[in-house]
């Protein structure tokens, strides 16, 4: 038997997944975890498949003085831009609301070992990884893009992006607010085929 089940932390930890849900980032307020919190948070989201352990990803940590400024620059962009008002104002509420957040680059390395593909979802993995780290240590936390993740004329100076790379997620953490209501969760019969050998 796997050593962490027969320990008993297999099935809490599987009872979290099946329990774990994000929190809007307009509801996460300060406190956000200090430096030493999110280290740990950090550690435990950059533990991801990843083939040929090539670490394609890399990530901007912004502080509140840096979620200030990106807010200011999001509204002079979309304002020289022409956003949309009301889709400008999500891409800078997150910004301008955040308390801590967490941007994952996607960095594919050049290879002819590891396809792209894999990288990149590696990238999501460690999305979907600090935002379950966060939630485990007790923090709110959401996974967000929106413009500012995919406007190139705007990512691209705000997180120094290079050519190659591009913005995977934008993970918000801070102290949750009230619990949100539960959203239907998919049905693994309706999404789920088991290959159980070759047709008759």
């Amino acid at each position: 038997m796997n050593e962490a089940v027969s320990r008993g932390d297999g099935p809490a930890a599987l009872a979290f997944l099946r329990r774990r849900r994000s929190h809007p980032a307009r509801s996460l307020r300060a406190p956000a975890p200090d430096r030493a919190a999110l280290s740990a948070i950090l550690e435990a989201g950059l533990r991801v498949p990843d083939h040929g352990k090539l670490e394609p990803w890399r990530l901007v940590v912004l502080e509140a003085p840096a979620l200030a400024r990106m807010a200011a620059a999001a509204t002079a962009h979309a304002e020289a831009a022409g956003i949309e008002p009301e889709r400008a104002e999500k891409g800078i509420a997150q910004f301008r609301d955040g308390v801590l957040a967490v941007v994952v680059v996607a960095s594919p390395r050049e290879t002819d070992r590891i396809p792209e593909v894999e990288q990149v979802l590696s990238a999501g993995a460690v999305c979907l990884s600090l935002l379950n780290a966060a939630l485990a240590a007790g923090w709110g936390a959401c996974w967000l893009t929106g413009w500012p993740a995919h406007d190139r004329a705007f990512a691209a100076p705000a997180f120094a992006l290079q050519p190659a790379e591009f913005v995977a997620g934008i993970v918000h953490i801070g102290t949750p607010g009230p619990t949100p209501p539960e959203r239907p969760r998919p049905d693994p019969a309706r999404v789920v085929t088991f290959a159980t050998g070759p047709a008759q």
